[in-house]
């Protein structure tokens, strides 16, 4: 009924940039809080960046000052700008949305995960 679908992941230097978008589609009535996850190999997933529907944002400590988070409300689609990458930002980027959708008649809330995005960091 709800997809988050993920673009933007690839390989780049360190120092360098790169921007992940996260587009949901679906019977979709609200969606609330948004965010990015990371799980490096052999890691645990980890929260990134979130951010309300009021776009109030929380940052991750490790990433603070380099990666900002941001939402287009209209296109139900959530970013990730990401610069000064180091190696450790190596990992599997994965969008979530706390939403809202309609099915079978009833508005129903969701818990949405993209697929995910490879994100490599090294020269």
């Amino acid at each position: 009924q709800v997809q988050l679908v993920e673009s933007g992941g690839g390989l780049v230097q360190p120092g360098g940039s790169l921007r992940l978008s996260c587009a949901a589609s679906g019977n979709i009535f609200s969606i609330y809080a948004m965010g990015w996850y990371r799980q490096a190999p052999g890691k645990q997933r980890e929260l990134v960046a979130a951010i309300t529907s009021g776009s109030s944002t929380n940052n991750a400590d490790s990433v603070k000052g380099r990666f900002t988070i941001s939402r287009d409300n209209a296109k139900n689609t959530v970013y990730l700008q990401m610069n000064s990458l180091k190696a450790e930002d190596t990992a599997v980027y994965y969008c979530n949305a706390d939403l809202q959708y309609y099915s079978g008649g009833y508005y129903r809330r969701a818990d949405s995960w993209g697929q995910g995005t490879q994100v490599t960091v090294s020269s």
